[in-house]
């Protein structure tokens, strides 16, 4: 990434996801005891690529360029609170990882924004009813209890919204490189079945890198997103995030702490800073200061 600083931070986000295509597929990566922080960049599945690349990107974007600063960055997508005390602390469903990561600013889900996206509400219970299927869950009735807790409040939440396929082609003028992909899945209490990162062809179409276990590595799919859903039984729609630059987050805060008002030079001189560099849904913290936002007061 040398030579790269002053790369907007979806173009820092695409080259750091292109870096790791043909690392080897490896699932379980993270399933050690007791929980910790687990890094490993030469094995990635989907979400530890996805993790890896928005990590890596926005500790390149933050300018501190240290392995400390990577290892802050994954913690905090990671775990809820960015604190790891046990398992339960691992945000283990896509749609709890997207919502948590969204309240905290590091991510903006799309599907608000955009016309053709529908409510969704999840009715999650694959972690409980599968308890063998995840090695540290096993035969602990206190860990399944807890998960069907977590699974429950997931479940609970009224603020999920999906594109359908339908609303994909529609869509596509909107999204951008670097833009991460969650497939909605029909299989029974789950969420989301497999994570990959937008990636815009020369020709217009929307393709993404992501790690294939069907092909046994990181690849740029030779298929579009569409061609992807609609080519499988069990994929019923998307659900989208938007990963953000540490510098929007920075800026909100900095204008909560000053205070200067919407019509100020100061609010003025910012705006069009930012606007050189993202869109109109990425500057949404920035749009009116009175709204305080859980994730800039964080």
């Amino acid at each position: 990434m040398q030579g790269k600083e002053s790369l907007p931070f979806d173009s820092i986000i695409m080259h750091t996801a292109r870096f790791f295509i043909g690392t080897p597929y490896v699932g379980g990566t993270l399933e050690i005891e007791p929980e910790g922080l687990a890094i490993n960049l030469r094995e990635l599945d989907c979400f530890t690529f996805v993790e890896t690349v928005i990590s890596l990107s926005r500790m390149f974007a933050s300018g501190d360029k240290s392995w400390e600063r990577f290892c802050d960055e994954l913690r905090t997508l990671r775990y809820r609170a960015g604190k790891i005390s046990g398992y339960l602390d691992r945000l283990h469903y896509t749609s709890d990882w997207m919502y948590e990561n969204d309240r905290r600013g590091i991510v903006r889900s799309l599907n608000a924004d955009n016309f053709g996206a529908k409510p969704y509400r999840f009715n999650l219970s694959f972690m409980s009813t599968h308890p063998g299927s995840y090695k540290q869950l096993g035969a602990d009735s206190m860990l399944i209890r807890n998960i069907k807790r977590i699974e429950r409040t997931i479940s609970s939440r009224k603020s999920y919204a999906y594109v359908p396929e339908n609303e994909i082609i529609s869509l596509s003028p909107r999204l951008h490189n670097g833009d991460v992909v969650g497939f909605l899945t029909t299989i029974k209490g789950l969420d989301i079945s497999h994570v990959g990162i937008v990636s815009r062809a020369e020709d217009g179409s929307l393709a993404f890198i992501h790690a294939s276990q069907t092909a046994g590595k990181v690849i740029l799919n030779p298929e579009t997103i569409f061609q992807y859903v609609t080519q499988r039984k069990s994929c019923n729609g998307l659900i989208l995030v938007r990963p953000l630059s540490p510098e929007i987050i920075l800026s909100a805060r900095q204008m909560q702490t000053e205070g200067p008002g919407s019509g100020s030079s100061a609010w003025r001189s910012l705006q069009i800073k930012l606007c050189r560099k993202y869109d109109s849904l990425s500057r949404i913290l920035l749009r009116n200061k009175q709204a305080r936002p859980e994730y800039v007061t964080d």
